[in-house]
């Protein structure tokens, strides 16, 4: 009968254990309230009686604590889930951005090396004037050189013809020989004269030519495209101070963004290429320019 007593005693001993665990592990997984449990231990004064007679455990209270159990942890794989996707969705916004930006500082390398293209055909285009301006100046020169030598020649001519003459003719034909003298010379000055004109005007003509190829490419290289240009141009009047800064810019006529556009070009440029030249500069100073965009 002692055995049995103290078997009860062993048995009541772990049930109290497992419930005390069972509790301990509910609360680490989430604190709450925690159920009481009641047990009742009845131990008989008589050796023969029964040690436990009753344990009574409240088994809805434990569903309901495992069933919260579940639901929290359900409710925290679904949380986890739905950060994963937002982590997801994020890296994949990062990726088109990262992608994006890529295709666009592309653009704009293509878009410098255009320019710089457009920059060297430009200064090609300002070489080949000057090499066409110098061989004018040497057209002329060979000219006045002939010019002079057929003067010469008529000259020799003329005195061979004076020796010729009878003396009685003498005084007449030295007055004729000095009128005639100095109307060659006259001629030989205004043909001088005129082919200094024509070479400087066409010296002008080149020079003014080349710094509006400047000026132009300038503004091109400081102009922001936009695929709406295409087409499209803008022609506009541009004022310059001896410096080549620019005091007035003024639209025309022209598309209403282009013209926008190229004013935006010609003040972030500041100041535009002049010659130093007086002749060219008077050319340049109130020019008018038709700007289209090269897309």
């Amino acid at each position: 009968m002692k055995n049995d007593f103290n078997a009860a005693l062993i048995k009541s001993a772990l049930l109290h254990l497992a419930i005390i665990v069972a509790f301990v592990i509910g609360g680490l997984l989430k604190p709450s309230k925690p159920q009481v449990m009641e047990v009742t231990l009845n131990a008989s004064n008589k050796p023969e009686q029964k040690a436990v007679e009753a344990v009574s455990v409240d088994t809805k209270a434990v569903e309901k604590r495992i069933n919260e159990l579940k639901k929290q942890e359900a409710d925290k794989k679904a949380a986890e889930a739905k950060r994963i996707r937002d982590l997801e969705r994020r890296a994949a916004n990062a990726k088109k951005k990262r992608e994006a930006e890529a295709r666009r500082i592309a653009k704009l390398e293509k878009e410098r090396i255009r320019k710089e293209k457009e920059k060297k055909k430009a200064e090609a285009a300002a070489r080949e004037a000057k090499k066409k301006q110098q061989a004018e100046q040497k057209k002329a020169a060979d000219a006045r050189k002939k010019a002079e030598e057929l003067a010469k020649k008529r000259k020799a001519e003329e005195e061979k013809l004076k020796k010729a003459e009878a003396k009685r003719k003498a005084d007449a034909e030295a007055a004729r020989q000095k009128a005639l003298a100095e109307k060659m010379m006259q001629e030989q000055l205004a043909a001088e004269a005129a082919a200094r004109s024509r070479a400087k005007q066409a010296q002008v003509l080149s020079e003014v030519e080349k710094y509006t190829a400047l000026i132009t490419a300038k503004i091109q290289r400081n102009l922001l495209l936009d695929d709406n240009m295409k087409g499209k141009e803008c022609r506009l009047n541009l004022r310059l101070a001896f410096n080549g800064l620019v005091t007035q810019v003024e639209a025309l006529s022209g598309d209403k963004q282009v013209c926008e556009a190229t004013i935006r070009a010609v003040r972030r440029a500041d100041t535009l290429p002049v010659s130093k030249d007086k002749a060219v500069f008077e050319q340049l100073k109130n020019i008018n320019l038709t700007i289209q965009p090269d897309i």
